[in-house]
């Protein structure tokens, strides 16, 4: 298990194979624009276990999953489809993976929590409550 920037432990995850090359390009394309999140989707692909497309457990968060998850810090629960940045529109439930909560998702099951940082660089829990795939 690899830890957070405060020492926190983070939950193993799992990511399918043609996601993480995706993202990886897409991050490599992006990320003078958005260091802080490249470099969290980028830490969080290191540390994954790459699974095949077909092999991926329907229950983990991979890109067109829809999630449900709460922080744990406000007790906000929310439900949201995690999708690439030019199909992302917040106001309809879609979240771009270039977001701190998109990224911070990824590759996550029911049950499981993060630590993850928002806006201003404070760590606040997520907790998976619910995964679909879609």
């Amino acid at each position: 298990m690899t830890t957070n920037r405060k020492g926190r432990a983070r939950p193993p995850i799992q990511i399918r194979e043609t996601d993480a090359e995706r993202i990886s390009n897409l991050v490599l394309d992006r990320k003078e624009h958005m260091p802080g999140v490249a470099d969290l989707l980028l830490a969080e692909i290191s540390r994954a276990k790459l699974v095949d497309d077909a092999r991926l457990p329907p229950d983990v968060v991979a890109m067109q999953s829809t999630v449900t998850f709460v922080d744990e810090a406000s007790g906000v629960e929310r439900t949201l489809q995690l999708v690439y940045p030019h199909d992302a529109d917040i106001e309809a439930g879609r979240i771009s993976i270039m977001s701190l909560v998109g990224a911070g998702l990824l590759g996550l099951r029911p049950g499981q929590a993060i630590s993850w940082p928002n806006r201003v660089g404070e760590e606040r829990p997520l907790r998976i409550i619910e995964v679909t795939q879609g």
